[in-house]
């Protein structure tokens, strides 16, 4: 499998406000960048601690449409090899649609068969489908550091999958929209979704099967599903969920209210997680954020997979 990472979302802002947020670069990835982000042909540097350090070039600069990164120079200090991002192209593309502005993020050479792409790429979903979007429609970023990052990366062994965006609707809308858990993930869904106790069961074609029941449900503030059984067609342990916890935490936050999803169990060291990690990826910080704040989320359709694997 050799698919790039990419991701994308959509905002209310222009094309041309978008384009000036990307370029900010210290307002949504790292206050530790050195050189001019906004020019073609200029050259920064980017370092966290001891984790991270890298350098780019930007190679294409149209404004109002895209924007390309090309890696020069890069150090990991937990892959084997600490130059895996080294001539890979980071690229930014916008373009109106419906009325609204898309942006699509690529990381063109981050691939599955990279030791470092669980990490990356949770690490580019954190920063672009919420810092940057964050940046974008409110005006303010979370450049590192975000500790889930770092401790993802110095934990790749047993570390959890997590995410979180932050939304300004209440504890209580969010926390109805997660339970309608057919108008985000998936059509593909046969049982109740909203109370404690309930059980209900997930397929996508003959790809997935897994049956959840629901073991805390608290209005506004938390809700778990326990994974009863699972079938997973394209992995050797066809029951790699079976027993996990999918958890979703609500609070408010700096008068936004915070929305946290952890699958517990689901950690690197299983088959699975690439491609799992990938489509939480999608059905969280795309379909349930938009869900949420736009009242239309992206949830698989009957027969058909959101999400290419």
């Amino acid at each position: 499998m050799d698919h790039n990472y990419t991701t994308t979302f959509t905002v209310d802002q222009s094309p041309e406000e978008v384009f000036a947020a990307i370029n900010h670069v210290r307002g949504w990835w790292s206050e530790e960048v050195d050189g001019d982000t906004d020019r073609l042909g200029a050259e920064f540097d980017y370092h966290y601690q001891d984790v991270h350090r890298a350098k780019f070039k930007i190679t294409e600069f149209v404004p109002g449409k895209k924007v390309v990164w090309h890696v020069l120079d890069n150090y990991f200090n937990f892959t084997q090899d600490k130059t895996e991002w080294t001539g890979t192209d980071i690229v930014f593309e916008t373009a109106k649609k419906d009325g609204k502005t898309e942006i699509q993020f690529t990381h063109v050479g981050l691939v599955p068969a990279y030791e470092c792409f669980d990490v990356c790429s949770n690490a580019w979903g954190s920063y672009i489908t919420g810092s940057l979007r964050n940046l974008i429609s409110t005006g303010k970023g979370q450049p590192n550091p975000i500790e889930e990052v770092v401790n993802q990366a110095r934990q790749m062994s047993d570390q959890n999958y997590t995410t979180s965006f932050t939304v300004d609707q209440s504890p209580e809308e969010v926390f109805t929209v997660v339970n309608n858990v057919r108008g985000w993930w998936s059509e593909e869904i046969d049982g109740d979704t909203d109370k404690l106790g309930a059980e209900f069961k997930f397929h996508s074609g003959d790809d997935h099967y897994s049956t959840q029941k629901i073991t805390e449900f608290v209005p506004g503030k938390k809700v778990v599903w326990h994974v009863t059984e699972s079938r997973i067609n394209f992995v050797e342990d066809k029951n790699e969920w079976t027993g996990t916890d999918i958890v979703f935490e609500i609070a408010r936050k700096n008068d936004r209210t915070e929305l946290r999803f952890t699958h517990v169990g689901l950690r690197p060291v299983i088959e699975c997680y690439s491609m799992c990690s990938n489509a939480w990826g999608f059905y969280i910080n795309n379909s349930l954020f938009t869900l949420i704040s736009q009242g239309k989320g992206a949830p698989s359709r009957k027969n058909k997979v959101a999400v290419e694997q």
